[in-house]
């Protein structure tokens, strides 16, 4: 089983910035993808950002420009940055990985962007 271990949510004022981490451990398959999805109240799952294992990193089109995805491949953790948040960023924030074991979620950390 793998774990994801997220950290780095929180309130910020809007026009401010966060980084996320996700740390996986456990029992470490090959990876295939990892990244961030977010939730709304009342809202479905929505993909954020995601790294592919060579490299490769998609964004939603909502954050694109805003948000940074980024990889420490030898740790096995992912971090992502929001910059320029606003209030309609406020979401449960997701990490997903993907590998040959199957597909993992983290617990979720709270992002709140408020005066």
């Amino acid at each position: 089983q793998v774990q994801l271990v997220e950290s780095g949510g929180g309130l910020v004022q809007p026009g401010g910035s966060l980084r996320l981490s996700c740390a996986a451990s456990g029992n470490i398959f090959s990876i295939y993808a990892m990244g961030w999805y977010r939730q709304f109240p009342g809202k479905e799952r929505e993909f954020v950002a995601g790294i592919t294992s060579s490299g490769s990193t998609r964004y939603a089109t909502s954050v694109k420009g805003r948000f940074t995805l980024s990889s420490d491949n030898a740790k096995n953790t992912v971090h992502l940055d929001l910059n320029s948040l606003q209030p309609d960023d406020t979401a449960v924030y997701y990490c997903n990985r993907v590998d040959s074991g199957g597909t993992y979620w983290g617990q979720g950390t709270q992002v709140t962007v408020s005066l």
